[in-house]
């Protein structure tokens, strides 16, 4: 805002326009990038019914150290890190929030190999133009910065094609991993929501990380160089 006590009624009738015209509200909900999104080492994508043995395999082999992080699931749902049919029901239902730009669930691959999630959930426009960021990773690429890289890619998407304001991380206080990526990000803690999220089947506090498209252009330039720019 301009320091100035007083301006001509031209100019703020000017100013007005502008924001009104810079105002991402209006923003179309389906990105113009392509479906595949690069860091310096990982891509993503959205997962196709094709992906399913892989995905499966690494759920199935990880889900003792990822169960506790997650939301419980419902004994009446087929699970579909075991059933194939589940898995292309999820796959329908991820592109059709992709579609209506409500959420963008994207598979995280290492050397094109399936590692993992990174994804843009309850993406709400009108005058909060926000989203919430959750990630998962196989144990045996854990510690090596490729979630952090792909929260990276994923905030460039959100920001640049999106036209995000704000993104969120939201984090179990005791997650040591998770906090991590916040870390070597440097995304800003906001505080401590007590019984936030149900996890496991209890209601868990979390601590929230808030990252807005303001604080994109000021580290834009850094986080492109460290997580961002094609390999040499």
């Amino acid at each position: 805002m301009s320091g100035a006590a007083q301006y001509s009624a031209s100019a703020a009738n000017t100013a007005s326009t502008t924001v009104r015209s810079q105002h991402p509200a209006g923003a179309p909900v389906t990105p113009s990038a392509p479906m595949k999104l690069y860091g310096k080492r990982i891509m993503l994508r959205p997962l196709v019914p094709s992906d399913f043995v892989a995905w499966s395999e690494v759920r199935r082999r990880n889900g003792e150290w990822l169960l506790v992080w997650e939301p419980q699931r419902s004994e009446y749902i087929a699970d579909p890190a075991k059933d194939p049919q589940a898995f292309d029901r999820r796959c329908v239902a991820r592109d059709r929030e992709r579609q209506a730009g409500t959420a963008y669930t994207l598979g995280l691959f290492i050397d094109d190999i399936f590692a993992g999630e990174v994804n843009l959930n309850n993406v709400v426009r009108g005058a909060m133009q926000t989203g919430t960021v959750g990630y998962w990773i196989d144990r045996k690429h854990a510690g090596n910065g490729y979630i952090a890289e792909g929260v990276a890619v994923l905030a460039h998407f959100a920001f640049e094609e999106l036209k995000i304001h704000r993104i969120e991380v939201c984090i179990i206080p005791r997650n040591t991993n998770s906090k991590k990526v916040m870390e070597k990000l440097s995304f800003r803690l906001e505080g401590l929501s007590e019984r936030f999220l149900e996890i496991n089947g209890v209601w868990e506090d979390h601590l929230r990380y808030g990252f807005t498209i303001e604080e994109w252009h000021n580290r834009k330039s850094a986080m492109t160089q460290q997580w961002l720019a094609a390999k040499s």
